[in-house]
């Protein structure tokens, strides 16, 4: 294949419109065909030399695995993504793409961000979280992964939470990675979009090493004064895990939190084990206006759970986010990953999304008392039938 015929095939596919899928219907979300970005989104002059001389066989010279777990905002009204690109090598980074439509027509920019290179033990980053924060900041909160040097295990890491910042999502200050005083780990950092009592505030994942959470309980919470050198002092818990759930083994903050009359909606991801290996769903819930910290609405079971093709990938059976879109008209975009391989789009809209949060009934977390819930509603939905 000739270079100028992948790049018509990398047209082809950029200019593919997508069509939500009709046999997905819930009411509370369109699930739409087609993934929004794949590993064939990349534009090919970051993996093919296209000069025949040097690359006489017009091979991959440098390989993209996967493009997955974006971070989103609405910038110059474009639908922007920072997505995470794993090459062949299994090193992440980050670039961004951007789009008139929420859906379709993503291109990435020329070039993948730069990032500041202030960690020399930094080995890998991704998952960026990105807050248009009231500061006046774009605030950019990832994972920084290091080699655990004090273990013997080839595989053992340290997860730290990476923050940066921009005005322009092209140039990047590099902040210090955050610390929390009582976790030894963390990851899947958020960084909520408001003060909250004149501090800096962040939904955490305490962690006691870099797979399990251990002790740690959930989704936290914590404040700092300082984000140019961030130290959180005390974790108060959130979204809790809670056994024979979702969140059993491990739960963590997504999207960065939406603002709604009634609370403050976040999109988050909960885990659970299988004889098939760790789940991966996706879920909602709310906290107060007054009190971010504050639970006020969980509705039972999961939002998105993987579905079909989305099921299979690199590591199977997990649907993922860490961005959102609320669009001017009220149209929410919720960009969600599958088995760490592609990412898709999910639409619906505050008024649906808010009665899903806040009148889906909670898990009652057992067997029986579910059958209880499940009769009395379809009793009473009979009854209605019935009139």
């Amino acid at each position: 294949m000739t270079y100028e015929e992948l790049s018509s095939r990398y047209e082809a596919l950029i200019k593919k419109k997508n069509l939500v899928d009709e046999n997905r219907y819930n009411g509370i979300y369109e699930r739409w065909l087609n993934p929004v970005l794949t590993r064939e989104y990349i534009p090919p002059f970051w993996i093919y030399d296209p000069n025949p001389e040097s690359n006489p066989y017009m091979m991959q010279r440098l390989g993209v695995n996967a493009v997955f777990n974006s971070g989103a905002l609405l910038v110059d009204g474009k639908y922007t993504l920072v997505a995470r690109v794993e090459g062949s090598d299994r090193k992440s980074f980050f670039a961004v793409a951007q789009s008139e439509s929420p859906v379709d027509g993503f291109r990435f920019w020329d070039e993948p961000v730069i990032l500041p290179d202030t960690c020399p033990d930094e080995t890998n980053v991704y998952d960026m979280r990105l807050t248009r924060h009231e500061d006046g900041w774009i605030y950019g909160v990832f994972c920084s992964e290091s080699k655990d040097r004090s273990s013997g295990d080839l595989s053992a890491a340290v997860a730290a939470a990476g923050i940066v910042r921009t005005k322009d999502l092209k140039n990047w200050e590099r902040l210090p990675n955050l610390v929390t005083l009582n976790s030894p780990q963390q990851r899947n950092v958020v960084l909520h979009p408001e003060f909250v009592d004149g501090k800096y505030a962040f939904y955490t994942r305490p962690m006691d090493d870099f797979i399990e959470t251990g002790s740690g309980g959930g989704i936290g919470f914590g404040l700092c004064g300082d984000i140019t050198n961030a130290v959180i002092d005390a974790e108060k818990m959130t979204s809790l895990r809670r056994y024979h759930t979702i969140t059993e083994a491990k739960n963590g903050a997504g999207a960065v939190p939406i603002k709604t009359d009634r609370g403050w909606i976040h999109i988050a991801h909960g885990v659970r084990n299988t004889a098939a290996g760790l789940r991966y769903v996706v879920y909602a819930f709310a906290t107060a206006l007054d009190d971010p910290s504050r639970v006020i609405a969980e509705p039972g079971g999961f939002l998105i759970a993987p579905y079909g093709g989305e099921r299979t990938g690199d590591v199977s059976n997990v649907v993922f986010t860490n961005g959102a879109i609320t669009a001017p008209d009220g149209r929410v975009y919720i960009y969600y990953a599958s088995s760490d391989t592609r990412l898709h789009v999910a639409s619906t809209d505050i008024g649906r999304l808010t009665d899903y949060v806040f009148n889906t009934p909670e898990d009652p977390l057992r067997s029986a008392d579910c059958v209880r819930q499940r009769t009395a509603f379809i009793r009473k939905n009979l009854a209605y039938l019935k009139k």
